[in-house]
């Protein structure tokens, strides 16, 4: 079997040992405050994208598997969880791109290749390999999806050399990922209640409560990148943030407009399935062939992997509570400009701690992913929703930020600094991935 060059993501340089690779086997705006809320989006079809290159062939396996990883990953997981997974998913098929078509610095793997060798058959290999390794209650359906796929590239030497080299690549990136604490049980242990502590606000724990120890794609301690801290309870920044989402975000809310609902309700979806089938829509929008897609899916993935294991790191660091308590009990948060609504409810639900918000995090870190990747924030993109069953457009990656900032102050979720520091978080693991990483 051929050597594969293997290196650990870290800052992104580094020297590369050999190794030798074995194959694995199946291995949440305006309230009471003054500002204007921005105007929702009118839906619209973005222009076509110019300068993108021609699609090959009759299919694209990179987006094929990326949605067999998807509906695999998303059976019983949170959002935040599944979108780790998708990230070292995604990491193996972009190396064994490169791996193939040149052009690019891959990411941790550098496999010597056999040709001729098959796309097809070393991408499906690759993501079928680390997906049965990595969500194997689904290995099964991922089996047969795998066994289809194969049947349709045609037998021959390039096909043995793709699945060779889809199944070296997978068993590299796996060997990286080996203990980053994923698959570790670390059970919700609430601290003592009290003004600004966060409880759970369902009758089940709240989710993802590992993500705070697993071991980031890029960088080592998922603490990195941990924001200041939530507004101190009693002070006029605050009070400010609680008297908006007290007056936007409430179940009946009488100042919130049907528009801003709408707004709530759309970006209400599971962000990682939302996303995923956007990005998708996104790539055949532009007509990106195998190589362009391989690197956009990475370079989303991982910047959004990454953000939100930084994001709930800081998240149960911090453990703040949500307005649904904090509006509830602000009586005792020692702040004379708040007001206690014994009665309030949010529009929207969501059980793990307030701040900082991870819809901002992960909608700032992809913005600044697809930023990087297409060179500028003026990238037409059509995002549709099955909560609401509506598509909206929008020609600025820096306008759905703001929109979904609009939407979980709207849907009773988070307080205006959360939903700040949030995009800060976002866009700062953006940053730290894309330059140090998926650069051709």
């Amino acid at each position: 079997m051929a050597d594969t060059q293997v290196r650990k993501p870290g800052r992104g340089r580094g020297r590369w040992p050999r190794v030798l690779a074995t194959a694995v086997a199946l291995a949440g705006l305006l309230g009471v405050v003054a500002t204007p809320s921005p105007a929702t989006p009118t839906p619209t079809t973005p222009p076509p994208a110019v300068g993108a290159g021609p699609a090959r062939g009759g299919g694209n396996p990179v987006l094929d598997w990326n949605l067999v990883a998807e509906e695999a990953i998303a059976v019983s997981r949170a959002p935040a969880s599944s979108q780790v997974l998708a990230g070292i998913v995604q990491v193996a098929v972009y190396d064994t791109v490169v791996a193939i078509a040149g052009g690019a610095r891959p990411f941790a793997v550098r496999p010597a290749v056999t040709r001729p060798v098959s796309t097809p058959a070393a991408v499906a290999t690759a993501a079928h390999h680390v997906l049965v390794a990595r969500v194997p209650a689904q290995a099964p359906t991922v089996d047969a999806r795998y066994r289809d796929h194969l049947a349709a590239v045609p037998d021959g030497p390039a096909k043995r050399h793709g699945v060779d080299l889809g199944a070296r690549v997978a068993a590299a990136i796996l060997g990286l990922r080996a203990g980053d604490g994923f698959d570790n049980q670390v059970p919700y242990v609430q601290p003592p209640p009290g003004p600004g502590v966060f409880e759970p606000v369902a009758p089940s724990p709240p989710v993802d409560t590992k993500l705070a120890q697993v071991r980031p794609l890029t960088f080592t301690a998922p603490s990195r990148f941990r924001p200041g801290g939530p507004a101190r309870l009693g002070g006029h920044a605050y009070a400010h943030d609680l008297a908006e989402v007290q007056a936007l975000g409430r179940a009946d809310s009488a100042v919130r407009t049907p528009a801003q609902t709408e707004t709530a309700r759309f970006w209400s979806e599971n962000t990682f399935q939302q996303w995923g089938r956007n990005l998708r829509t996104l790539a055949r929008a532009r007509r990106l062939d195998v190589a362009a897609t391989a690197r956009l899916l990475a370079m989303a993935h991982t910047a959004v992997a990454d953000g939100v294991i930084a994001c709930f790191e800081a998240k149960y660091h911090y453990l703040f509570w949500r307005p649904v308590h904090a509006i509830v009990r602000a009586g005792t948060d020692g702040n004379p400009r708040t007001s206690p609504d014994p009665a309030w409810t949010a529009l929207l639900t969501v059980n793990h701690p307030e701040y900082p918000s991870a819809h901002g995090c992960w909608t700032s870190a992809l913005a600044h992913a697809l930023g990087a990747f297409f060179g500028t924030d003026r990238v037409p993109l059509t995002v549709d929703s099955t909560v609401t069953a509506t598509s909206r457009g929008y020609r600025r990656l820096s306008e759905v930020v703001r929109e979904v900032r609009l939407a979980r102050i709207a849907g009773g979720l988070h307080y205006r600094h959360s939903m700040l520091d949030g995009e800060r978080l976002g866009m700062r693991v953006a940053r730290h991935v894309t330059r140090h990483h998926f650069r051709g």
